[in-house]
């Protein structure tokens, strides 16, 4: 990966819809040279999809919070990942060390909403022990890494 595929990545997370005319103007290069860098970048597994972003709020999911969750257990781990991946209020699922097991980022419409979904992670058999964080407000939040320092 060179610089001007970075800059070509930077032009698609701005907005994965911009065409190969219009991202060839910004980077100097012909429409064909841009879909040839594009395609490699697929094929290569770099860009490994193209996704929509939605407003939380506008939806009416205005709560965020998170999740700290330890288990009893690594036994219990499958169970609770089937849970996770089939609740669509949980939007993000860590594995992590420290204290906790997993950190769980939840987009819920009210605090009602959210006392739920704790209830029922906590009801999950090998859940030991929970804390949650709701956040207030949100100062940076990028749905995908930066290539600019590479």
């Amino acid at each position: 990966m060179d610089a001007i595929d970075v800059k070509i990545i930077e032009c698609l997370k701005a907005n994965s819809r911009e065409n190969a005319s219009v991202i060839g103007s910004k980077v100097n290069m012909s429409v064909s040279a841009v879909i040839e860098r594009i395609k490699k970048l697929e094929s290569s597994g770099i860009i490994k999809q193209y996704s929509l972003v939605l407003d939380k709020e506008k939806l009416g999911l205005d709560l965020v919070a998170f999740i700290n969750v330890s288990m009893e257990h690594p036994k219990y781990n499958d169970d609770f990942i089937s849970f996770i991946t089939r609740n669509p209020e949980i939007v993000e699922c860590h594995y992590i060390t420290g204290d906790f097991d997993f950190i769980l980022k939840i987009c819920t419409v009210s605090g009602k909403g959210l006392e739920k979904l704790v209830n029922e992670i906590k009801s999950i058999r090998g859940v030991s022990l929970t804390k949650t964080l709701v956040v207030l407000s949100t100062n940076k939040e990028e749905t995908c890494v930066s290539v600019e320092t590479i």
